[in-house]
């Protein structure tokens, strides 16, 4: 399960980044990224406007497998944790701890009961 899980974080990152760099490289108003890399010429490979169909066709792939990963992760994150693994919380002791015996200044017990001077009546 961590395996699968671990898979689809990277996928998640990697189609990010892909989704980062088509979006830099398609032609805006201004002189952007991809006018650098010459999106904007007609003799491209893709020819005068294949490559913007193209590029925006790749960021509209590439931003379907990045939805589809954050939809698996929210599933694989929401499914309870299976029997051999535990969660944080689960390692706490059911029982509480016994309350320590409070302490004088000296670091001895305190001594408890009618043997200590007081006597259990309530003064009135």
């Amino acid at each position: 399960m961590n395996t699968l899980l671990a898979i689809v974080i990277v996928v998640q990152v990697v189609t990010a980044l892909v989704i980062i760099g088509l979006v830099l490289l398609q032609h805006g108003k201004g002189a952007d990224m991809g006018a650098a890399f010459g999106s904007g010429a007609s003799g491209s490979l893709f020819g005068a406007s294949g490559s913007s169909n193209f590029l925006s066709r790749s960021t509209g792939i590439a931003a379907a497998v990045f939805f589809a990963a954050t939809l698996a992760l929210s599933f694989l994150g929401s499914r309870p944790i299976a029997a051999g693994g535990a969660g944080v919380m689960d390692q706490i002791p059911a029982t509480p701890a016994t309350p320590a015996k409070p302490q004088n200044p000296a670091g001895q017990p305190q001594p408890s009961g009618p043997a200590s001077g007081q006597s259990g009546e309530i003064p009135k």
